[in-house]
């Protein structure tokens, strides 16, 4: 999960776009579209990072797009990351005839809409400690997954921001040790990964206010940082989480041993800003391509491309 940049008024990087695939008729809008060639490094990418996670232990598993806002506001969501939250409404039929869609405007007035129930997360572990609530776990559980994520910013820029991406995460649930080794191990992968992409990185720590306003973890946050990103330039294309016990206590969410609150920790691959980092870096959607089958033919139980991306 990745907070929210600084305002800017325009980026001063311009992707490389050798071919048509991040052309949109809108750039601004941030739902940019992808052809061909950037479809099939996006699938090889992510088939690279769930085969990571698979090796790991981790089950896959496919999680719904929206969630109810009631359980993201439960998670203090609206509170940590208003800047970057979107909600979805059904049409009100009963007013359709008064409030219709606004041509001029290119919207629905707010009294076309019924009330927001729906929220679309900005990252896919939120879905994974909702899917696990009120559940007990191992002290070693893993899940990955990919989903769908939306955040509303200040300005959208090509593939590097965007209203609606596509996040690889792999979670852990389970012990403390168990969500503290999982960060170090995908730490070292990420870093070799990168290191035979001829991909720069630098990692630096961030910060994540999911812990209530003013408490002691709060605190201990900012002594002891609970996210660190992996950034291309000034770029964050991967970062490691860790969340303690925080959603362990507020989905109920228990260790099968002792039966206390479950630490998690995840990983996470924002895919299209992977896309922008490899095509600025090599130029074109063919080298970008090659150096991650290279980058995968050297590592320990190559990952294999194919199968699509939801």
């Amino acid at each position: 999960m990745t907070t929210a940049p600084p305002a800017q008024p325009q980026s001063q990087h311009k992707e490389q776009s050798p071919t048509r695939d991040q052309s949109l008729a809108q750039p601004q809008s941030g739902l940019p579209t992808l052809g061909p060639e950037g479809t099939a490094l996006l699938r090889l990418l992510d088939d690279t990072f769930e085969s990571w996670g698979v090796a790991a232990g981790a089950r896959p598993m496919t999680m719904p797009p929206l969630l109810p806002a009631a359980d993201l506001a439960r998670l203090d969501y609206y509170d940590n990351f208003p800047q970057q939250a979107v909600v979805a409404a059904p049409l009100d039929l009963a007013r359709r005839d008064t409030s219709p869609f606004c041509a001029d405007t290119g919207c629905f007035p707010c009294q076309a809409l019924q009330p927001a129930e729906l929220g679309l997360p900005s990252a896919s572990c939120y879905a994974v400690f909702l899917d696990q609530q009120g559940r007990q776990v191992s002290d070693d559980s893993l899940v990955t997954i990919v989903g769908w994520c939306f955040r509303q910013e200040q300005y959208y820029e090509g593939l590097r921001r965007q209203l609606a991406f596509r996040m690889r995460e792999i979670v852990a649930l389970g012990s403390r040790d168990h969500a503290e080794a999982h960060l170090a191990a995908f730490t070292d992968r990420i870093t070799a990964f990168a290191e035979a992409l001829d991909l720069p990185l630098r990692r630096e720590a961030a910060c994540d206010p999911f812990y209530d306003k003013g408490n002691t973890k709060a605190l201990l946050q900012r002594l002891s940082p609970v996210k660190h990103e992996f950034l291309y330039e000034d770029l964050a294309i991967a970062s490691v989480n860790t969340h303690r016990n925080f959603f362990g206590d507020r989905c109920d969410i228990s260790l099968a041993g002792d039966g206390g609150p479950a630490f998690t920790s995840c990983v996470a691959f924002g895919l299209e800003r992977w896309l922008s980092a490899l095509t600025r870096r090599h130029g074109s959607w063919a080298a970008a391509t090659e150096a991650v089958r290279r980058a995968n033919a050297a590592a320990p139980g190559a990952a294999l491309s194919g199968g699509p991306v939801t």
